[in-house]
């Protein structure tokens, strides 16, 4: 209830219109049987055609001021939940791009789609409460006064009558609530499977477990499918009370008036204004009614979205984010300022020291090792790692990130056309020619060894790629992921396994290129390649946790058997070494 309240808060001034102009409307409705009665007791009865002709006028200029108003209520009301619907996307996306590679780990991908489709929605509909629901209260409250100028006994009917409405569908209510939690939680569950298996169906149908998922998910569907009929069934009774019970409310009142108009107590055209006060009296009735359904709706999408806005990032120790122009706080000793230029990268879990300038290759015996190695570099994780002898922990994070680049192989590549993909923000950059964008994108492609994918493609760097890349084979998604790294120009580049998609010849070109395209520049590169190995300036051998051994790679083939084993799979040393030479691996 506070988030919907936040969003509430958020256009105070718009909401504020949205009750009055739904109030004005509201009680507009009220205002027609009144000039009904008074046309059928002043110019009917009392046989005169001024009084008549002056009330229908008034009639038909309060049905144009009705259907005015109408326009502006619903005008005010769509930009009320459109405007509540963009904030809690933003929030969601704000908060997805913090939690970043947690978020996978905390969510099913499921859940946040049905998060981000979904609960958003239901989320902005109970802003309606606060246009047309604020004004049914007062229609309310305004028609029980109105009927009890004409008979009290009608207004205690009325007054009673329509909370006896609310407690025959507030058990309703409170089941429907259950119900929907239990569906939509089931929902986000089949959604995340159905994105596990669209995402897996290559490989599902060549091990044959294709079938097999298909009924596993068909079974879930079912249990999804009974769920959903009972959060049917629950809401026709609500919809069907929302109609049922005001009619016979209706009925009755109408009855008992003309009970009372027989008796004289009552005028005809005070039977006609009852009428019509009890017939609009429906009308804020049904608001109040489908309003209490929206918000259990509501309420249920909020705690969802409140659940996924209060995950939290792992801790990578040290202070967080700052603004660009921040500067060291000397209240803060634990924030210090980052290397004004190239600085060493130190870790000492490792005893890896990363020299500035140089393209630096560690050969892991574990891939989780090389892998907990990158994370401790671009601290995603808290860890006594350097840089330029400041702990990393001690430098906001987003100067870190916006200097040091961990480029994971499999790492995410969003939709749009391929420049999209391979420079999302040229802007960034100080020079706005657009060719110059595209020969900096050109000049990363041929690093990445990358122009035939460009070559293949239909229209070229305009091509449009759906999300994931999926049209793009393995090798080719690695080496647009690879450009892209190199596009972003970071100080410092962390490239795990770049190359373990593409064939031999294309290894040994992009080691070539790579070193190029980094001359000057950190690079390190966590891999097993002799290729890429052969082109680093220093490589570092990372055993059981430790670097045991550094040196060139030629160097560690001749000392270090252990490299050997790992990198040239204990072939001759020789061997090896004229293979690279030729660009083949042994």
């Amino acid at each position: 209830m506070r988030y919907l309240w936040w969003l509430v808060r958020r256009q105070p001034w718009r909401v504020l219109r949205g009750s009055l102009i739904g109030t004005a409307w509201m009680v507009g409705l009220s205002l027609r049987p009144y000039l009904i009665a008074r046309a059928v007791d002043d110019g009917l009865r009392g046989r005169d055609t001024r009084a008549l002709a002056l009330w229908v006028g008034a009639i038909v200029v309060a049905g144009a001021g009705l259907s005015y108003l109408g326009i502006m209520r619903h005008r005010t009301m769509t930009f009320i939940r459109e405007d509540a619907k963009a904030r809690s996307a933003a929030v969601v996306l704000r908060q997805v791009s913090r939690v970043g590679a947690v978020l996978p780990r905390r969510a099913a991908a499921g859940e946040v789609a049905t998060i981000g489709g979904s609960d958003i929605d239901w989320s902005a509909q109970v802003l309606t409460l606060t246009g047309p629901g604020v004004g049914a209260v007062v229609a309310y409250a305004i028609i029980a006064v109105l009927l009890w100028s004409i008979s009290p006994m009608l207004a205690l009917c009325v007054l009673v009558g329509v909370p006896a409405v609310a407690l025959v569908v507030g058990p309703l209510l409170r089941r429907l609530e259950r119900a929907e939690s239990v569906y939509r939680k089931q929902q986000g569950a089949l959604t995340a499977r159905s994105g596990d298996i669209v995402a897996g169906l290559r490989v599902l149908a060549g091990v044959g477990g294709r079938d097999l998922f298909a009924r596993r998910y068909a079974a879930r569907s079912q249990d999804l499918l009974a769920e959903g009929y009972r959060v049917g069934a629950v809401n026709s009774w609500i919809d069907a009370a929302t109609v049922a019970i005001p009619g016979l409310f209706l009925a009755a009142v109408v009855w008992l008036t003309a009970r009372m108009a027989v008796t004289g107590d009552v005028t005809i055209g005070e039977l006609v204004a009852v009428y019509g006060y009890v017939a609009t009296l429906i009308v804020p009735v049904w608001f109040l009614l489908e309003g209490s359904y929206q918000l259990i709706r509501g309420r249920v999408a909020a705690r969802r979205i409140v659940a996924l806005l209060n995950l939290s990032p792992d801790d990578v120790g040290g202070p967080g984010r700052r603004g660009p122009n921040a500067v060291p706080d000397a209240r803060r000793p634990d924030v210090g300022a980052a290397p004004d230029g190239p600085a060493d990268l130190h870790d000492p879990a490792t005893g890896l020291t990363v020299r500035a300038g140089r393209l630096t290759g560690v050969a892991a015996d574990d891939p989780a090792a090389a892998l907990a190695l990158a994370d401790r570099l671009g601290r995603y994780v808290a860890s006594d790692c350097t840089w330029g002898g400041t702990p990393l922990t001690g430098i906001a994070l987003d100067e870190i990130r916006a200097r040091i680049l961990v480029a994971d192989h499999d790492s995410y590549l969003f939709a749009g056309t391929l420049r999209d993909i391979l420079l999302p923000r040229p802007e960034a950059h100080d020079d706005a020619r657009p060719e110059a964008h595209d020969d900096r994108i050109h000049a990363a492609l041929r690093a990445a060894s990358a122009e035939d994918v460009v070559d293949a493609l239909p229209a070229g760097l305009d091509t449009v790629i759906d999300a994931r890349a999926r049209s793009l084979s393995g090798g080719q998604r690695q080496r647009v992921r690879l450009a892209r790294a190199l596009l972003a120009e970071p100080q410092v580049l962390i490239l795990v396994d770049p190359t373990s998609a593409v064939d031999a010849h294309t290894e040994a070109r992009i080691a070539e290129r790579l070193r190029a395209a980094r001359a000057g520049l950190t690079t390190v590169v966590l891999a097993t390649s002799p290729l890429l190995l052969s082109r680093a300036d220093v490589v570092a051998h990372l055993a059981e946790g430790r670097i045991v051994a550094t040196g060139t790679h030629p160097d560690l083939l001749d000392e270090d058997p252990g490299y050997r084993h790992l990198v040239a799979r204990d072939s001759d040393p020789a061997v090896e070494r004229s293979a690279v030479a030729e660009g083949v691996h042994p």
